[in-house]
């Protein structure tokens, strides 16, 4: 039985799926780190996730239909967690909630490089990245080309590890 909605507006209902912070930085960490598994999930989350609430989150997202999750057939006790489109579709926002972040919260240049690309990379970029993930988690579409090298993700790292290798430089 599905739960009452608080109204049906359309903010309020995605509150209702994506308004806790765990939920956004578990969909975070399968779109920008491609992390797929529990434990990737589990070890990799900077925020220091806890199992439980994890477990919960990922169950969450799944109800809604954010994520999917199948049998990892190399290991019969493990899942792999995908994106859905629905998930996908996320990732104009994180590219606003990132680009808000940077401007008015005091971010690290190595956490942020990647929010300022998705920013300076605007819409074109966003599609891009949404092809790819599709690729990766969905599938491509018939007649849709798969994605270039370098990626829209390969770009984002690289940016990244050439900011971190600087900041080691400096301090060393």
């Amino acid at each position: 039985m599905e739960e009452p909605h608080r109204s049906g507006c359309p903010i309020n209902l995605t509150l209702e799926i994506l308004g806790d912070k765990w939920s956004l930085l578990v969909i975070r960490d399968m779109m920008f780190g491609n992390r797929r598994h529990f434990r990737e999930l589990l070890s990799q989350s900077e925020e220091g996730i806890a199992s439980n609430i994890l477990a919960d989150r990922l169950k969450r997202l799944l109800a809604q239909g954010v994520i999917s999750r199948r049998d990892d057939p190399t290991h019969k006790q493990k899942a792999i967690y995908s994106l859905t489109d629905r998930g996908i579709e996320l990732l104009p926002i994180f590219a606003h909630i990132g680009a808000w972040g940077r401007r008015h919260l005091p971010v690290s240049e190595e956490l942020s490089i990647r929010a300022q690309l998705l920013e300076e990379g605007g819409p074109v970029m966003w599609d891009r990245f949404m092809l790819e993930l599709r690729a990766e988690h969905v599938g491509l579409a018939d007649g849709e080309e798969p994605p270039r090298s370098p990626t829209v993700r390969e770009e984002l790292q690289a940016a990244y590890e050439a900011v971190v290798s600087r900041k080691a430089k400096a301090a060393g």
